[in-house]
Formats: structure tokens, C-alpha cells, sequence
């Protein structure tokens, strides 16, 4: 009886604690919603990635197929918010600056949309630290770092996928530490709930930025080492190991990847037209999408005499072109591009070397020496001996449209054809040029060198499309072609045609994350407030987001929060690698404080922070501060931790009284900053004041 008084009082004390925890979770949801939504109506116009962000709301809403780097979870969020209050997607988002108001765009409640998402991390980073088994001072503080977060706030206000991502990362976090709770409560049902909750996680985590995969890892890295302590476990049967993987696979590989897929399923039913996204897919793929303009069907055969549409396939560049423009140098004859746009500009004349008469249908075969002409202005495909006007190469021929209409021509026109590969079982494809089916080079046959492009877009005398040469020794890929369309009096009305295999959903599926993956590796252009991950940890720049007559928004983040974080991660790394070394000479040190307690949870906090930073350092794409913010994160749990370390031995009083100064120091460095959060006003000499490390370009000049 006694006992079972006491298990009832305990069970009591238990649940009002949870009361309290849950009392000051809501208290700090709705302090920290002020803190997010206080004049969120500042700047009334486009800020930083709006343009793209909100303009690919836009384009949901207009049901046009754009190409995009990231999955579109998050984007199909603001989407539907952007729906639930109102907004039409007629505003286009073209430019930073553009007035929100002359339109009435619902902005504000779009950026509240977002904003909500980054309260949210704020209360489950309280919960993260109390189901870690850490005080209410711990808990209170480290949530209240995520909220005075000068970047995050900065970053949660505007429509970006930030915050959501983050949301979702910090909720999968949370769900594998109350998983790990229950690991005396093998297959009981909060068991399976926190793990299943783990793995939707993660799937809605990839499906807003593939940097979720970064936080997959950190839970990967986690079973993988439960695995092996139950592994280590004489006690536990092989069949109980079997039964823990299979559970893990379902609930953390296959639920993210169902999730992740049907992201993808609702992306594709939402944009059924053709939009400013067709040309970076294959035709394939573009023969799905409403509004189309080539013809799902041609000839199978290419004759000479016939007119035809050549594809490179090594990029996403698209059709062969010409235009009547001159080059501003080199040898000023007519530019010859890739335009990814259907164009009667990109139709040419194939007809044999040594005459332009045709009077017998005859195939173009394997070896064939060939000249091109472009039909609307009679200019024959030309390379000789002068260099492109974009570059000095040796190796690198100018590509250009020579002629007119009865000039005879000379060898530089000629290009010999050699069929390099074929799709389909087309006995046909290898032999002779065949639509669609033969891949091919066109090699010049006076300089020796190959038809070729690659991601390089001309400057404005070139319309900014790509660049094509004719290149040496050039890589096999940037030199192959294929013909799209072929039209010819010479075919009988009952020749045969080719017409494109239609992609079912996963087709389109790996289409489009294989070119989301090469889109992504081709962001390198250099932005001037871009910056690398060495500069983050001690935020040496920041993001300057909008600007007009002296007000600004500026990202940067609270500097006490980023550097006392940083600090406890290198303390970390410095104490790991001390114990270690004294561990090879069996020293060990007695301490006052059982470190075991906090050396698990850091552990797991100071990966996911690694993970979540190191792989950018690999990455030779476009970055900027921004994407710390899941590495700051941890950091800043990492620093909660180290702060329920050190108040161990205080008594109560003096932990929450050092508490309290902790966050008074926080508010006073956020407050500093508080223009350049919520464009308000600052005068020149603030701003230079709060210039504290020279490579802050706040640009005080007015």
C-alpha cells in the first residue's frame, strides 16, 4: 500500500512538472512570436530571395513548370498559405524592391506564414533540452538564444524556406531524443510513435533542402552506433537485431522516402503547363507539360535536303542556333548558339559537301560529309582557324554562319558525321542518321576539332545564350547531338515516324533530381556578400537583403550568441581530444563532475553540428551565411549543455540568477542591432558603432 502511495505521488509531482515545462513552452512560443512578427510589414517590397521564393508561389498558383535546386516541399507550403489568404500569383516578384503595395499583395501574412515556422523552433528547442534530462534555467536559456538570434530573426520575417527547413530539423531532433527515451521500452507504442515521428522528420526535412540529408546522417550515424551496442550485447538474440533493423529501415529509409516522393507527385500535378523550368528537362520529359510547341511525332529518317532541328545533349543548352547578329570580334561573321527554346531560327539545311541539288532521297549515314545551312538567313554552319571571342584557347575554333544564298562556300564549311551511340532498339540508329534515336558529332573536317558547347552563357551581344565552338580533344559528352524534328518533301506521306516515350512518374522523378543535382553544382558565380564556411563560425560577413533611403535589412546574426557558441563547440573538440591523449597513457583525472551524463548528448549535438557544416567546405557552389543556420543550432544546444555544466555545483538561486544575466547580455547585443532586423531607422553614427569587425560591410555612408 505504501509503495503504491508512493508511485501514485511521484506519478503526481511528474505530471505537475510537465505542466510547468508545458506553461513555459506556450509563454515562450507567444513571447517569441512578438519578437518574429513585431512590424513584419517592414520593408513593403521584395527582400533578397522573395524574387525567387514568392515567385515560385506564383508559379504554382499559375500552374507553369519552373526548375528549381531544392525539393519543393517548403515551396509548396508558402504556396498554399499564399492560397488560404488570397493571393492570385498575378504579382510576379521580378526584382528586389519591387512595391508590394499597388498590387495588394497579402505579403504580410505570407512572411507571418514563414515566421510561425521559425517561433516553433523555439519552444522544441526547450523541449530538445529538457527531455535531454537538462534544467529549466538550461532549457529557458538555450530557447531564448534561438529567439534573440539576430540572423534567424532576420531570416524567419520573409518569405524564405529557411525557416521551415529549420523548423523541420529541429523537430526530427526532437523525436529521436524522445525515441532514445524510450529504449528500456522496446516495440511499446510511444516506442514505435517517436521513431515513426522521427522518420517523417526526416522525410519532410530532405523535402524542403537536400541539406536534410545532412540531418538524415546525423540519425543514421546514431542507429548505426545502437546497432552496434545491441550487437555488442550477448544477451540480445540475432533475430532482436534483425527486428531493430527492420525498423529502423521502415520507419527512417522508407517513410522519408515515400514522403520525398510524394512531395514530387503533388510538385508535378500542380504545374501540368510549360513554363520558364521546360528547358532544363529533356523532351521527353517537356512531352508531359500542356503548351509544348514541338511535335510529339517526326520522320524517323534524316535525308538530305531535309530541314532539321539539332539538340546538344551534353547540356541543357538546347537547340542549335543562329540569328542575324554579328560577333563584336573575332571574325565578325553571324553567331551560331543553344537556345533552349523551340525558334524558327534553329531549323538548318542538311545537304551533302560537294552540292546543294538534291533530287533522290538519300539517307545521311555514319561518316558522311556534310554541310549545314541555316534556313532563314542561307548562312552555312562555318569554323576555321580564329579563336572564339569569349576565350584564347588553342584547342578552341570560333563557330560562326557564313555565306549567302548561291555562294558556293569553301572546306570550312564541311563536317564529317560520326554516329557515336543510339537510343531504342533501332537496328537502323548506328548505321544512319536517325531522329531521336542516333546520338552524333559533327566533326570539322579543315581544323579537326568537334561541334561543342558547355554551361558558359555569351554577354548581352550574345543574348545571354550559350556558347557554342568548335573544340579539339574535347570531353565526348559536350560534343554529341541529336536531331529533334526533320521535315522533307522527299518522304513518302507513309514514312516512318518517331515519337517520344512518354515518362511515367519516376522517369520524371530521377529526371529531374539528376538535373536538380547539376544545376545545384553549377551555382560558382562569385556574389558580393557571398561567403565561405570558415567566415560563419565567427561571423566575420553578413547578407545585405534590401536597402532605400537609408533604412536596411541586413542579416547578421547576434555576435555574443555566435561566438559563445562557436567557443563551446572548439571547447568540445579541445576537451575530446584531451582525454584522449591521456587516455593512451592510461591517465585519468579526477573530477568533481560526472561528465558522462553531458558527454552523450554533446556528442550527438556536436555531429549533427558537424554534419550539418562540414560537407559546405566540399562544396564549390555559391554560399552564404544563411546556410549556417542548422550548424548554428546545434551550436547554440551545444551551449546549453556547456551551461548546465557549469552551474552543476550552484545552488538554484545562483543558476537562475546567472541565467537571467545571460539572457540580459543577449537582448542588450540583440538590441544593438535591432535597425538593420526591422529596417528602422539608424543614424550613421550607431551604424559605425556596431561596425565591430571591419568585414561587415553595413555601409554607414550616409
Amino acid at each position: 500500500m505504501v509503495v503504491e502511495e508512493k508511485k501514485t505521488k511521484i506519478h503526481k509531482i511528474t505530471i505537475f512538472q510537465k505542466r510547468i515545462d508545458w506553461v513555459i513552452s506556450i509563454i515562450l512560443t507567444i513571447w517569441t512570436c512578438y519578437i518574429r512578427l513585431w512590424r513584419i510589414s517592414q520593408p513593403s517590397s521584395v527582400v533578397f530571395d522573395e524574387v525567387h521564393f514568392g515567385g515560385f508561389a506564383s508559379k504554382y498558383i499559375n500552374k507553369k513548370f519552373f526548375m528549381d535546386v531544392h525539393p519543393p516541399l517548403a515551396k509548396l507550403l508558402i504556396t498554399w498559405a499564399a492560397e488560404i489568404v488570397g493571393f492570385d500569383g498575378q504579382f510576379d516578384f521580378k526584382e528586389i524592391g519591387k512595391d508590394y503595395l499597388k498590387p495588394k499583395v497579402p505579403y504580410v501574412q505570407i512572411r507571418a506564414f514563414c515566421a510561425l515556422n521559425g517561433v516553433m523552433v523555439v519552444p522544441i528547442a526547450y523541449w530538445t533540452m529538457r527531455n535531454s534530462g537538462f534544467s529549466r534555467p538550461t532549457a529557458i536559456l538555450t530557447a531564448l538564444m534561438i529567439c534573440y538570434e539576430n540572423s534567424l530573426i532576420t531570416n524567419n520575417r520573409l518569405i524564405l524556406l529557411d525557416s521551415i527547413l529549420l523548423y523541420f530539423i529541429a523537430f526530427t531532433l526532437l523525436m529521436w531524443i524522445n525515441f532514445r527515451n524510450q529504449a528500456n521500452q522496446r516495440y511499446k507504442f510511444w516506442w514505435w510513435i517517436w521513431l515513426i515521428l522521427t522518420g517523417v522528420g526526416i522525410g519532410l526535412t530532405v523535402s524542403c533542402k537536400w541539406v536534410g540529408l545532412f540531418t538524415m546522417a546525423t540519425i543514421g550515424l546514431a542507429v548505426i552506433k545502437n546497432l552496434w551496442d545491441l550487437w555488442g550485447n550477448q544477451k540480445i538474440k540475432v533475430i532482436e537485431l534483425v527486428k531493430h533493423f527492420l525498423a529502423y529501415f521502415i520507419c527512417l529509409i522508407l517513410i522519408p522516402f515515400i514522403i520525398y516522393a510524394t512531395c514530387f507527385e503533388i510538385h508535378f500535378n500542380m504545374l501540368p503547363l510549360s513554363g520558364t523550368g521546360t528547358s532544363h528537362m529533356s523532351s521527353e520529359f517537356q512531352t508531359s507539360l500542356q503548351g509544348v510547341k514541338f511535335p510529339e511525332s517526326t520522320f524517323a529518317d534524316i535525308v538530305y535536303g531535309a530541314k532539321i532541328s539539332i539538340k546538344h545533349m551534353g547540356t541543357n543548352g538546347g537547340y542549335l542556333h543562329s540569328h542575324e547578329h554579328s560577333y563584336p570580334g573575332g571574325s565578325n561573321q553571324q553567331q551560331v548558339t543553344l537556345y533552349s527554346h523551340i525558334d524558327d531560327n534553329n531549323w538548318w539545311i542538311i545537304n551533302k559537301a560537294d552540292t546543294d541539288d538534291v533530287n533522290d532521297l538519300e539517307y545521311v549515314k555514319h561518316g558522311d560529309i556534310v554541310r549545314l545551312t541555316h534556313l532563314k538567313t542561307h548562312r552555312r554552319l562555318h569554323t576555321h582557324d580564329i579563336r572564339p571571342i569569349t576565350n584564347d584557347e588553342k584547342y578552341q575554333y570560333e563557330v560562326s554562319s557564313y555565306g549567302f544564298k548561291g555562294f558556293q562556300g569553301d572546306s570550312n564549311d564541311n563536317w564529317r558525321v560520326e554516329i557515336i551511340n543510339y537510343d531504342g532498339p533501332d537496328p537502323f540508329a548506328g548505321e544512319r542518321l536517325r531522329a531521336r534515336r542516333s546520338q552524333f558529332r559533327l566533326v570539322s573536317v579543315t581544323q579537326n576539332c568537334a561541334l561543342f558547347s558547355r554551361k558558359f552563357k555569351l554577354p548581352e551581344w550574345g543574348f545571354k545564350q550559350q556558347e557554342v565552338t568548335c573544340m579539339r580533344d574535347a570531353l565526348y559528352p559536350k560534343t554529341i547531338w541529336r536531331i529533334e524534328s526533320t521535315e522533307s518533301d522527299l518522304l513518302p506521306e507513309n514514312a516512318e515516324v518517331v515519337e517520344y516515350e512518354h515518362k511515367g512518374f519516376f522517369g520524371k522523378f530521377l529526371e529531374l533530381n539528376k538535373v536538380m543535382w547539376n544545376v545545384n553544382k553549377g551555382l560558382s558565380s562569385v556574389h558580393m556578400y557571398g561567403s565561405r564556411p570558415k567566415d560563419w563560425p565567427l561571423l566575420k560577413r553578413g547578407i545585405s537583403f534590401w536597402s532605400k533611403d537609408h533604412l536596411r535589412v541586413y542579416l547578421l546574426g547576434n555576435p555574443l550568441i555566435y561566438w559563445v557558441s562557436t567557443a563551446c563547440v572548439f571547447t568540445y573538440v579541445m576537451y575530446k581530444v584531451f582525454i584522449f591523449v591521456l587516455a593512451k597513457r592510461c591517465i585519468s583525472i579526477p573530477l568533481q563532475v560526472n561528465l558522462s551524463r553531458y558527454d552523450s548528448i554533446m556528442g550527438f549535438f556536436f555531429i549533427s553540428w558537424a554534419l550539418h557544416y562540414f560537407p559546405f567546405n566540399l562544396m564549390k557552389r555559391q554560399l552564404f551565411l544563411h546556410h549556417y543556420m542548422p550548424s548554428l543550432y546545434m551550436a547554440v544546444l551545444m551551449s546549453g549543455v556547456f551551461f548546465e555544466l557549469f552551474t552543476s555545483k550552484f545552488s538554484t538561486p545562483a543558476r537562475w540568477s546567472f541565467m537571467i544575466v545571460c539572457i540580459m547580455m543577449i537582448v542588450y547585443v540583440y538590441r544593438i542591432f535591432i535597425p538593420i532586423i526591422y529596417a528602422e531607422p539608424w543614424s550613421k553614427e550607431n551604424c559605425l558603432k556596431a561596425t565591430w569587425r571591419s568585414t561587415w560591410d553595413l555601409r554607414c555612408e550616409w
